[in-house]
């Protein structure tokens, strides 16, 4: 069997997501700036998705999604990395990882590069399952259960507390037994915007009680002194955050280590991370308590697998960033990830997190807070082949 071709699928926006809430939905690393960008083009990227389809001499196909870099993906593939791959056999997944990284780096290592390598290896691997007839989880150690608890991820900050509330209660109506909320205010807000935040997590936690999992992200928004003040007020109010999310920029490992030895509560990082260098580094200077990639951004599969060892070799958990097939079969196949992150099906135009359920068919739905995996061949999903068509990004 070899690889005969190597096709990809940028899709265009689906549309507008609705705001997340009222305010401040999220503090992010612009928050940093004191003035917004006024003459910001609207819409954002014209590319909001990439879908990257390998075709066997077999026939058969598999598929991987790239995470966040999808149009800088899409040229690196049609330009480099489909020629590594092209007529080579899928199953040699590693010596095929390796030359796709080595061969691009001088201008990858790490970014939009990985995050193309990370589609090509997970259609690897899709190809080995569907070939094998077996799900990818039986080919990385079989499963450790037979289901993934899974932690609702949604509650954007919003100036509306009772519909704060209400989601709250939504899920836990639904049976998550955990959720994650995103903090709304960072330095540039002062002390008001830290009152705020703790109004934030009162108001989930009070809906949700004390014996639910609640943690919060941050997304790079804070710097080092603010995130130890800002975690410390949260701990002297008792509210019991299962961990604090990416409270720096990724770069800053000596003030993740920082924070981490300053707080009681645990840090999570690794979303934007890439590669077992970049892990190595975040794991061996004690920067993080929960290991947070994803997959198909962190080099696929095949450089997923020494990130999972590497972490349970600290005895640190693999909480992967955004749930999804991809991740979904390292999760059930380690014993080091005790629960995965799952967003919630959106009822309007999803946002780029959400893409993911118009673009495949298959992906699992939580029920009672717990996701159950599919036992077809391969990852188990085939995108949408009519939206694919609808919204193809043509320039």
């Amino acid at each position: 069997m070899y690889i005969k071709e190597v096709r990809t699928f940028p899709l265009g926006s689906l549309g507008t997501p609705p705001p997340k809430g009222v305010g401040n939905p999220l503090v992010t690393p612009s928050s940093v700036f004191y003035e917004a960008q006024t003459n910001r083009q609207p819409g954002g990227s014209p590319i909001a998705a990439l879908i990257v389809q390998l075709v066997t001499d077999t026939g058969i196909t598999g598929v991987g999604t790239v995470g966040a870099a999808a149009g800088h993906a899409l040229y690196t593939i049609e330009n480099h990395l489909k020629y590594v791959v092209l007529n080579q056999n899928p199953f040699d997944v590693e010596v095929l990882w390796e030359r796709m990284f080595r061969e691009s780096i001088n201008y990858g290592r790490k970014g939009m590069v990985i995050e193309a390598i990370s589609a090509i290896d997970i259609a690897l691997w899709d190809i080995m399952g569907k070939a094998t007839g077996q799900p990818v989880y039986n080919l990385l150690g079989g499963r450790t259960r037979s289901k993934i608890r899974a932690y609702a991820s949604r509650l954007y900050a919003t100036e509306d507390l009772d519909a704060l509330a209400a989601e709250a209660q939504s899920y836990l109506d639904q049976g998550f037994t955990a959720m994650k909320q995103r903090f709304g205010y960072g330095p540039r807000q002062g002390l008001a915007g830290m009152r705020k935040n703790i109004e934030l997590v009162r108001t989930v936690r009070e809906v949700i009680g004390p014996d639910v999992e609640l943690a919060s992200d941050a997304y790079m928004g804070w710097d080092v002194q603010y995130a130890i003040r800002m975690i410390r007020m949260l701990e002297d109010e008792g509210l019991n955050l299962a961990w604090v999310e990416e409270p720096v920029m990724p770069d800053d490992i000596a003030g993740y280590a920082e924070i981490a030895a300053a707080v009681e509560t645990p840090i999570s990082g690794g979303e934007h991370e890439f590669t077992r260098y970049g892990f190595r580094q975040l794991i061996g200077e004690h920067a993080v308590d929960i290991v947070q990639m994803d997959v198909n951004r962190v080099g696929g599969i095949t450089e997923a697998l020494k990130i999972w060892a590497m972490a349970a070799a600290y005895d640190l958990p693999v909480l992967p960033h955004a749930g999804q097939m991809h991740n979904y079969h390292l999760i059930i196949s380690h014993m080091n990830s005790p629960i995965a992150e799952y967003f919630p099906p959106p009822d309007d135009i999803p946002d780029g997190n959400e893409l993911f359920w118009s673009l495949y068919k298959g992906e699992p739905r939580a029920q009672n807070g717990y996701i159950t995996l599919p036992d077809a061949p391969g990852m188990g999903i085939e995108p949408d082949w009519e939206l694919v068509k609808k919204y193809h990004y043509r320039p």
